[in-house]
């Protein structure tokens, strides 16, 4: 038996993969099925059956569930028109719960099977632990992250792109924000102990040096209700800080911004895209500003075609989040490449490597999208959002 990092491994205890055939009728209807625990016998993507498409996230959390549903609008948009070459897509998609060791088995499943590439992970953590596995052995995997954001994933290997900004770009446009929009010198940094907590804190602070701005402290936490109190207080008894940063998620922010007002800590607050579903915390988080590389609001042909197409499809869920605009703008990057390349790994990773070089920069929901050497897109652009009455909108003046 083959001990390598890719060796076929037992899925008996593991919950099969749902393959599903995207399509939909003329009049809307799904016209597609679930295959259930499909037997894998080749990691090759030739022949002419579905083009098997991986798609990775942790579904159950509001974040990365948008990947399922851009990668699926896709899908049946694409399959609708005739596929890649007369061939469907469909996806396999898999459950990671946001844990590295699951990501892992998830990763090692797609290796051994017809999947092509593998859209995921949903967060930095699985994405990197997944990374080796996606990198290795005699056949790699292309791996296309929608909103795996920490530094480390530049280095992630060959296979290993991403379909979002890096935390070092995140973190400078907050501090350029800061200093250059809201004339502000001195600030403190809250930041969840993590790769994405610790990748915004460290650009911020790097960058709002550079701006001749001071972090008067750097507050670490863990968990999704922060024990914040005491840093809150010193803050409120010093009054040195005019801003702070959360570098965190949603239900983090929510904890310490309803600390702050407890305490009469009326100062701005920003923080990365973990924060985008912040105006769900109702009035306490207004005025609070937020940095992301996409918002359903901007004004381009592509976005608005996209978010016209997936408020239609999935009436119920709310606007496209980055992650969805990613997974969705991922996979017809990934078909305008088979279309070109074929459907053999290495192909499908040199060609979607070439995208802004080889070939023109695609022009998607997100933007423009150029890969450089290290599968990171600097050509997206990083907006700044206010919420305001409610609502998350883009900032003025952007």
């Amino acid at each position: 038996m083959s001990t390598g990092p890719h060796a076929r491994i037992s899925t008996a205890l593991r919950p099969e993969p749902d393959v599903v055939l995207h399509s939909r009728r003329p009049d809307g209807t799904r016209a597609g099925a679930v295959l259930l625990g499909l037997l894998v016998v080749s990691a090759c993507g030739g022949g002419n059956g579905p083009i098997q498409i991986g798609v990775a996230a942790n579904f159950t959390d509001p974040l990365s569930l948008p990947i399922r549903y851009g990668a699926q609008l896709a899908a049946e948009e694409i399959n609708a028109a005739g596929g890649i070459n007369g061939r469907p897509i469909a996806l396999v998609e898999r459950e990671d719960y946001n844990d590295a060791d699951s990501a892992v088995v998830v990763a090692t499943d797609f290796y051994n099977s017809p999947v092509v590439a593998v859209i995921g992970h949903g967060f930095s953590g699985p994405t990197l632990a997944a990374a080796p596995v996606y990198n290795g052995g005699i056949d790699p995997l292309l791996e296309i992250a929608p909103a795996a954001s920490a530094p480390a994933v530049t280095d992630a290997g060959l296979f290993t792109f991403r379909v979002c900004p890096s935390d070092l770009a995140h973190g400078s446009a907050l501090a350029h924000w800061a200093r250059e929009r809201l004339g502000l010198l001195r600030g403190a940094v809250f930041y969840t102990n993590s790769e994405y907590g610790r990748g915004i804190r460290s650009a911020f602070e790097t960058e709002f040096a550079s701006l001749q701005g001071t972090v008067i402290g750097a507050y670490p936490y863990l968990g999704d209700t922060p024990d914040v109190g005491p840093y809150l207080d010193l803050l409120t008894r010093n009054k040195r800080a005019q801003f702070m940063v959360i570098a965190g998620y949603d239900a983090d922010a929510r904890t310490i911004l309803t600390e702050a007002q407890n305490k009469d800590l009326a100062i701005p607050t920003m923080g990365g895209d973990g924060l985008e579903q912040i105006a769900l915390a109702g009035p306490v988080a207004n005025g609070t500003y937020v940095t992301s590389s996409y918002f359903p609001q901007t004004d381009t042909p592509a976005n608005r075609r996209f978010v016209e197409a997936y408020r239609a499809r999935f009436p119920t869920a709310g606007d496209p989040n980055g992650s969805g605009a990613a997974a969705y703008d991922a996979v017809y990057m990934l078909r305008a490449t088979m279309l070109r390349v074929g459907t053999e790994r290495q192909a499908i990773r040199d060609g979607f490597a070439g995208i802004g070089t080889a070939t023109p920069a695609y022009e998607g929901a997100m933007g423009t999208i150029a890969f450089d050497t290290n599968g990171d897109v600097p050509s997206l652009k990083i907006y700044v959002g206010e919420v305001r009455d409610g609502v998350m909108q883009l900032a003025e003046g952007q």
